[in-house]
């Protein structure tokens, strides 16, 4: 005999979530029958402002759609705009926006080690990670100027060169992240308390994945050999790393491909200062844009899509832009139905939500 179902609100505002993320969870005795999200608690109408702020302007405001993904929003807007004009950067420029787009990807990602620490109840690692975090937003601080939003990006290159001083200066650095990431890789991967929470919790297969139009770390931790990177974007087609997958399909393979990533952006960001050309970091740029152009770029959380459109004046007339996490919500919908109560916060974690992005 069924027992009686109920619906629990989850979010907007829970103690576990770093998210305003809301899913109204239909549940019966202790187990979720199904899941529906709710979009739009966090509505800003930053995609609007293209009509009121200068073309050059918008870069700061697609920087805003996101604290954590601010430099990916900014370089997907930049490049949107470079290709509709035509604008060929320098090969110094390309390196220093991979370097930095590679910091961005360890700082959320050490960012989420920390979340999912805390999620499962382990405070004194949660702690250590986002000391961990703390030296790449000193090394993103020191090239940029900035910890958050970094203002660093322009159309035509870089507002300011980044020193091989300072590049070299990090190196000391990035080996130390690596060592803390290896000691703290033992707890979240081989704890037996920490696997208990995360083994076989939230499967969901390759052909699931993709069917249901996963992207990221959560579409690779399903097997999924798919990273936009491979595209060649700026400095990529010049290094030389490797796709990270996870053939378990769970909480505890989107943690596996996570953490093995970080090894990846420390060993993409070495080959990068060591192969560093000379040179300027922007070019003059002149006009208006006059056309549409749609990019693709892997942010932290997977494949984000920078749509614009204008139309050679000062005021873009479109920009559209597609989010991870938008295209991962029927994953984790697909996750949560059949899963334990308890198990809720960890598989929401466990996708890695920005509610910021896709609500925008």
């Amino acid at each position: 005999m069924a027992g009686k179902r109920s619906v629990i609100p989850f979010g907007p505002q829970h103690p576990v979530l770093p998210e305003p993320i809301h899913i109204d969870l239909v549940v019966e005795d202790e187990k979720v029958i199904e899941a529906v999200p709710s979009i739009g608690f966090v509505h800003r109408g930053l995609e609007s402002l293209v009509t009121k702020k200068d073309f050059n302007d918008m870069v700061y405001v697609a920087e805003r759609i996101c604290g954590i993904c601010s430099y990916g929003h900014g370089y997907g807007y930049v490049d949107a705009i470079e290709h509709i004009m035509n604008i060929q950067l320098p090969d110094r420029c390309d390196h220093i926006r991979t370097i930095l787009f590679e910091l961005s990807r360890m700082h959320s990602h050490i960012l989420w080690m920390g979340l999912m620490a805390d999620a499962f109840g382990f405070e004194s690692l949660f702690m250590e990670t986002w000391k961990i975090r703390e030296k790449v937003l000193d090394m993103l601080e020191a090239a940029t100027g900035g910890r958050v939003i970094f203002s660093i990006l322009k159309i035509g290159g870089l507002r300011h060169d980044v020193s091989d001083e300072m590049l070299k200066g990090f190196l000391p650095v990035l080996e130390s992240i690596e060592e803390s990431i290896r000691n703290c890789e033992n707890t979240f991967l081989n704890d037996t308390a920490v696997m208990s929470r995360l083994k076989g919790i939230g499967y969901l297969s390759a052909e699931e994945a993709a069917r249901l139009g996963c992207t990221g770390p959560f579409l690779r931790a399903s097997g999924v050999a798919f990273d936009n990177r491979l595209r060649g974007y700026a400095a990529y087609g010049k290094i030389d790393f490797d796709v990270i997958t996870s053939g378990e399909g769970d909480s505890y393979g989107r943690c596996k491909v996570r953490i093995g990533e970080i090894y990846q952006s420390v060993s993409i960001i070495r080959q990068c200062i060591e192969t560093m050309p000379e040179g300027e970091v922007s070019v003059p740029v002149k006009g208006f844009p006059n056309g549409e152009y749609m990019t693709v770029i892997e942010q932290p959380r997977g494949e984000a899509c920078y749509y614009v459109h204008a139309s050679g004046k000062k005021f873009i007339e479109r920009m559209r832009v597609r989010t991870p996490t938008f295209a991962n919500v029927p994953g984790l919908v697909k996750t949560l139905a059949g899963c334990d109560l308890a198990d809720v916060p960890i598989l929401v974690v466990a996708v890695d939500p920005c509610i910021s992005c896709t609500e925008r």
